[in-house]
């Protein structure tokens, strides 16, 4: 019997810590850009950065009509519709919202995974997700207090965009399992976000002609650059990477590290609280990791269609 992929869990894992780091400090950079010019300004800065994995490989398949609308559909979903919800969200309700809401992920991977891919979900691996969630849940209540009286003008339209985003990175998941038997992870990370700035290109290039770049300062253009290579180019490749030898079900648990990131932004960086409910949240968090990718007696059995 072959021992647990702990390279595919290490991509997993700092896929997800990149993620929830980026969505974190988006909130600093929605005060220099307008949410469509942020968003194609990273599209923009990370194809730059990933052109040269565009090409076949020698060897791999020519992407097939199924590939290509796959691709279509994780750059869609997972890329465009999913930096809108997210930066939308968080801009008009609140971090608390946002890691409520995101907490949902892990479930939202289980359900489609169990739909779409026929995956079987062992039992621990349910308990994983119950744990991750409930870890998360109370990670994101306990820092309920003054950053509520600062929720945006619209929270209600900001909860069903964050809860929009949960399920656009759901599906990112479920569909990225599809493209990992066929298309390797570089390509694959270059192809969707190169369709990530197809789509939003209009959208950025509106905004982009009434905004005051000169007000920009250099500090907040390293953290775009950062913010653009994290999002498109390592999160994405790191992601695709674990996906080849971990169920989705599975890797979808790997998705609580996404709030526990952004609170950690929150705490170290925006200078928010850290309360014992916080610490009790990383270790339901973290709990639900070990019961994920422990070995266990047997493997978990997968039944593919």
């Amino acid at each position: 019997m072959s021992g647990p992929p702990w390279a595919a869990y290490a991509s997993l894992a700092a896929s997800m810590l990149l993620v929830g780091s980026y969505v974190g400090l988006s909130k600093l950079l929605l005060v220099a850009f307008p949410v469509f010019l942020l968003a194609w300004l990273r599209f923009g800065i990370a194809a730059l950065a990933m052109l040269h994995w565009l090409p076949r490989r020698d060897g791999e398949a020519p992407l097939s009509r199924h590939d290509r609308q796959l691709l279509f559909w994780e750059s869609f979903l997972g890329n465009f519709l999913f930096s809108i919800c997210m930066l939308y969200g968080v801009l008009l309700s609140s971090a608390v919202a946002a890691g409520v809401v995101l907490a949902a992920i892990p479930a939202a991977v289980a359900v489609l995974s169990r739909i779409f891919l026929k995956e079987r979900i062992a039992p621990r691996v349910m308990a994983a997700i119950a744990c991750a969630v409930a870890g998360i849940a109370l990670l994101a209540l306990g820092r309920a207090g003054p950053e509520s009286a600062r929720a945006g003008e619209h929270p209600t339209l900001g909860h069903a965009l964050l809860v929009g985003a949960a399920i656009c990175e759901a599906s990112y998941v479920v569909i990225g399992k599809r493209l990992t038997a066929q298309v390797s992870a570089r390509r694959i990370s270059a192809l969707i976000n190169l369709w990530g700035l197809v789509l939003i290109s209009p959208l950025g290039l509106w905004q982009a002609r009434t905004h005051d770049f000169a007000q920009v300062t250099p500090a907040t253009w390293g953290l775009l650059l950062f913010y653009s290579l994290a999002a498109s180019v390592a999160t994405v490749w790191l992601w695709m990477r674990g996906l080849r030898q971990v169920p989705a079900s599975r890797a979808g648990v790997f998705t609580v590290l996404l709030p526990v990131a952004s609170a950690l932004v929150g705490v170290t960086v925006l200078n928010e609280p850290f309360t014992a409910s916080h610490a009790t949240a990383f270790g339901l968090a973290l709990g639900g990791l070990l019961l994920a990718t422990w070995p266990g007696r047997a493997p978990m059995v997968v039944v593919q269609p």
